[in-house]
């Protein structure tokens, strides 16, 4: 185990932007690959999203993501106009770097350690399709949000 959250192994960077369509566009065309499809963050059946504690069925984003090394990603989210971290970061900060997410095996204990290591979890939910989950946490001190991903085992 290393480090508050048992990894330090960088899974996915994520940035917010206003348009995933002209966004994806120009990354596929830097990285020099295939421009991904936009996948909507699912149905809050699935999702359960919560925000701030709170249940969070219109919170959505747009979603691109680009695999660009072993393990790692990169995730465009356009969020919509309700409540969730993604707007919020977008109204403060604009478009940039949200999160920085580290994929763990056990989220309820890395959970724990990221809450008593003084961070606040502010956003969590299912992955659409139910294969795993998500847990944003807002960490002023590190100037981006931590995401904790599990993918559960099927």
């Amino acid at each position: 185990m290393s480090g508050v959250l048992g990894t330090n192994l960088v899974a996915q960077v994520g940035l917010i932007v206003k348009d995933v369509e002209e966004t994806k566009k120009k990354w596929a065309e830097l990285l020099g690959v295939d421009v991904p499809p936009t996948q909507p963050i699912g149905d809050y059946a699935v999702t359960g999203t919560e925000f701030k504690g709170k249940p969070a069925p219109n919170a959505y984003c747009w979603m691109a993501f680009f695999n660009v090394g072993p393990g790692l990603q990169l995730e465009l989210i356009q969020p919509n106009d309700e409540p969730s971290t993604w707007r919020n970061y977008l109204e403060e900060k604009g478009e940039g770097i949200h999160h920085i997410a580290f994929q763990v095996k056990d989220s309820k204990t890395a959970i724990a350690s990221a809450e008593a290591a003084g961070l606040e979890l502010v956003q969590r939910g299912v992955y659409g399709d139910g294969s795993g989950e998500y847990n944003y946490f807002d960490a002023p001190d590190l100037k981006c949000v931590i995401e904790i991903l599990e993918s559960y085992k099927k």
